[in-house]
């Protein structure tokens, strides 16, 4: 007769599998993520940046309700703009989703969206790097407004003569952040860094999608002129009185802005939403191209992805 101590429990013979689903805004995420969450009975979880903003939908190309609906998403509409959120804190709410709830009852979990810092903060994490309270955010938005690029730059090599020397000095978001970060800290922001992946508890698997450029780029130009159509001039016109919040510095936002402070046509400002949009996409590719773990693939080319997301499972 054997008894409630006599029985073991069954171990996972393979640790969990986490497939993060990226590639340039545009290229078709979210119904790949649908078709791997469907065909593994699987959650998904965003990562992307600005999807989390409640106020946000047409805008962030959020899923819709309908897409939600068979399949549990999470990071979806959770804040408002309002509300501080970090890259720093994404990754401490992401792991403990996944570790302490999503992974006990799946076996896989699809992470899928195109902001590069969500995607490193889980893959690789983050430095404790504090999140930037709206005063700080404010003075050095300012100073950038008032005295230009090179003022902060000037900044940056007193503060921070090791990150000034490394840093792109004509990427303004990342000067202002290390501003930002020396600032609230009373450190440079190179004294804060570490360096050193941290580990996971699930393997990782990293699935690129990619379309041939012109492709791409007459996608991202239609999506445009959609997002117009469902109300986006309408979406920006309501978050407008919060234009100088950090969490509205985003394509599509911004461009309306000038158009509402009367300073573009709403044509011109449609064309600069797609131009950015373009350059953005750009952006994202040369960023994940430095990552040699990540599989490319053709969005239309689904079943490729399930047989190597099947051959990995195998390992």
């Amino acid at each position: 007769m054997t008894t409630d101590s006599d029985i073991l429990p069954v171990e996972r013979t393979t640790s969990p599998l986490l497939i993060v689903l990226l590639g340039p805004t545009g290229v078709g995420k979210t119904a790949v993520s649908i078709s791997l969450a469907k065909h593994f009975n699987a959650p998904v979880v965003s990562s992307d940046s600005r999807q989390i903003y409640r106020e946000l939908p047409i805008g962030t190309a959020a899923p819709t309700q309908s897409e939600q609906a068979d399949i549990p998403h999470y990071f979806i509409a959770t804040h408002s703009i309002t509300e501080s959120y970090s890259a720093g804190q994404y990754e401490l709410d992401a792991i403990q989703l996944l570790e302490g709830k999503l992974f006990s009852s799946n076996s896989v979990v699809v992470l899928s969206g195109g902001s590069m810092m969500y995607v490193d903060a889980v893959c690789n994490g983050l430095d404790n790097i504090p999140t930037i309270n709206e005063e700080i955010r404010s003075y050095w938005q300012n100073q950038y407004a008032e005295k230009g690029l090179a003022y902060l730059q000037q900044e940056l090599q007193k503060l921070d003569p090791v990150h000034y020397q490394e840093l792109d000095l004509q990427n303004f978001k990342r000067v202002l952040h290390a501003l930002e970060v020396c600032t609230q800290t009373g450190q440079p922001f190179s004294a804060l860094r570490t360096g050193v992946k941290k580990k996971r508890s699930f393997r990782i698997l990293k699935i690129g999608l990619n379309r041939p450029r012109a492709e791409l780029y007459e996608r991202i130009n239609l999506r445009v002129e959609q997002m117009m159509a469902l109300g986006l001039l309408e979406e920006a016109k309501a978050v407008f009185p919060h234009r100088h919040l950090n969490s509205l510095n985003t394509v599509g936002y911004k461009e309306l802005f000038e158009y509402l402070d009367g300073k573009w046509s709403l044509e011109f400002a449609v064309q600069k939403i797609q131009q950015n949009s373009r350059r953005y996409a750009k952006r994202q590719l040369t960023w994940y191209r430095r990552d040699a773990d990540i599989h490319w693939f053709h969005p239309d080319d689904v079943s490729s992805i399930l047989k190597l997301i099947e051959e990995t499972r195998m390992l």
